[in-house]
């Protein structure tokens, strides 16, 4: 053990001294703290002009047009950074050309939108058609703006050719909703807007996230390092002094401490530059104990794994066609975290806790989504991802001893899996 722990130190100390190791210590804090600085003030009062939106319309019922411009004129006076610039098609009795004008016109750039109504969309039986030309994703919220004036527009004159007050049914339908959230204690309780929503879903993506990056980095430091000391010969050397089990355990526990430095460090930074900017992100003991044992638990079984097949080949680049299937396996729970969080309970969710590759990553997002996860399911993932972890250390371990000393010649499947079997 004592050798063990002594390979660790080296492993931990010349890992920590690269300038690789420095850079990221640095640089991704700083990018956390950009983008939470960023996203705090990127809100739609503190966003500068943007061009103004020209829309033309032609209002085939001859009863809206005037209500339309009135209603867009109200938005300019509330939004002087994103103005709608409203455009009236006058009605001919050649309908078509001036169907084929504003479609040209739209396609050439001159305007934005381009909005017909239907004679009869007051009776009910008629559409609003609003049309656009490769639209941009930086217009889809001001296009859901004119989307709800038009709708509002048709709403209140149905009301006035009922002889409805509009007046009454907006205060009849003016319900204000208040969100709050209740503390632990008497007093805390806390009223919630909409950057708390966000939150909510973020924090189990940057939880999922930190640890993907964390066993992701360390584990290519895992695999350079076996591929550098075995084409300088360094191996011989150390192997001539500890076991190869030794020597990779070794490895593995250095790594694993560097691993845990800089994502205590990351967490840190992303945790203090929130609450300095106001952002209530809650976040307990509990949760961080499970992180540490998921992180822990998945660096050891990806380590392994990295260092058996650092040691079957000769150069980094043999090892990147080992690195797209253990790269593969991350990507599921990236792509399936949203559907994770807003169903932690459910089907899916509870089979991707239970494969082991997966497992880290999956259950740090339902623990952190902030629904209750039965202990039973978290002690036995525990337990599944530790025995996996032993298997593949006992499987990594003969691997290792037997390609870490063959050079100019890399391991077959079949000579890999005469390995595990042998005694």
């Amino acid at each position: 053990m004592q050798k063990i722990l002594k390979i660790a130190q080296r492993e931990y100390i010349e890992t920590v001294k690269t300038k690789a190791f420095l850079l990221g210590i640095v640089m991704l804090p700083l990018i956390i703290v950009v983008i939470i600085v960023v996203m705090k003030r990127m809100s739609p009062d503190k966003t500068g002009p943007q061009p103004p939106v020209k829309v033309a319309v032609n209002d085939l019922s001859g009863l809206l047009a005037d209500e339309i411009k009135t209603s867009f004129d109200s938005h300019n006076q509330k939004n002087p950074n994103r103005q709608i610039q409203f455009h009236k098609l006058e009605i001919q009795q050649n309908s078509d050309a001036v169907e084929e004008r504003a479609r040209n016109n739209l396609r050439q750039g001159q305007v934005d939108v381009y909005v017909v109504l239907d004679r009869d969309v007051l009776d009910g039986s008629g559409k609003i058609h609003l049309y656009t030309y490769k639209q941009k994703a930086s217009s889809i919220d001001i296009l859901s703006t004119i989307e709800y004036i038009f709708y509002k527009t048709v709403v209140n004159q149905r009301y006035k050719m009922q002889n409805l007050s509009q007046e009454l049914l907006e205060k009849l339908r003016n319900v204000p909703i208040e969100r709050v959230e209740i503390g632990y204690a008497e007093g805390q309780d806390r009223v919630q807007n909409k950057t708390d929503t966000v939150l909510k879903m973020m924090v189990p993506f940057f939880f999922m996230y930190l640890m993907f990056l964390g066993i992701i980095s360390s584990g290519q430091h895992m695999i350079s390092s076996v591929i550098e000391e075995k084409s300088s010969r360094v191996i011989e050397v150390l192997l001539s002094a500890v076991s190869p089990f030794e020597l990779m355990a070794g490895k593995i526990l250095g790594l694993a401490g560097t691993g845990f430095t800089l994502v205590s460090l990351w967490a840190g930074a992303a945790f203090f530059t929130a609450s300095s900017q106001g952002l209530n992100i809650d976040v307990t003991a509990e949760l961080v104990f499970y992180f540490a044992i998921y992180y822990i638990l998945g660096f050891l079984l990806i380590s392994s794994v990295l260092a058996a097949a650092g040691s079957v080949c000769n150069t980094i680049k043999e090892t990147q066609s080992l690195m797209m299937p253990i790269m593969m396996v991350f990507i599921i729970p990236l792509v399936s975290w949203f559907k994770v969080v807003q169903d932690p309970n459910g089907t899916l969710s509870r089979v991707f806790s239970f494969i082991p590759p997966l497992t880290p990553m999956v259950m740090i997002l339902r623990l952190s989504s902030g629904s209750e996860i039965w202990i039973i399911e978290i002690i036995a993932s525990i337990i599944l991802l530790a025995v996996t972890v032993l298997v593949a250390m006992w499987g990594a371990a003969k691997v290792f001893r037997a390609g870490i000393l063959m050079y100019g010649k890399r391991l077959s499947v079949r000579e890999v899996c005469r390995c595990l079997l042998q005694s």
